[in-house]
């Protein structure tokens, strides 16, 4: 039973440790908050406005976009990103609900 236990909670850290590394990058927290003010930008409209070019910003989305913080939906050429607001509030309740739990 113990070692069940231990095998989920490695399980639940290793997850935690794969979304805290996508937070690592400095542009990646930017572009989170840039979505986050505005609602929705094309990948073109984040790169502007982060004065970074377009490349980068695709480079520094697709971890964002395979944790699911970042949404993207396709409208002909374009790619629409928004930041999955609640995602991120259910990820920052699990890391706590594992320290608080840890602490007890």
């Amino acid at each position: 039973m113990v070692a069940q236990q231990r095998k989920t909670l490695n399980g639940e850290l290793r997850e935690m440790a794969r979304y805290f590394h996508a937070l690592k990058d400095i542009l990646r927290l930017r572009i989170l908050v840039t979505l986050a003010g505005s609602g929705e930008m094309t990948v073109t409209e984040l790169a502007r406005t982060l004065y970074v070019s377009q490349p980068l910003v695709s480079f520094h989305l697709r971890p964002l976009r395979v944790l699911g913080l970042v949404q993207v939906r396709r409208a002909g050429r374009e790619l629409y990103c928004s930041v999955d607001i609640p995602e991120i509030q259910r990820r920052q309740d699990e890391f706590m609900e594992v320290l608080t739990e840890a602490a007890a």
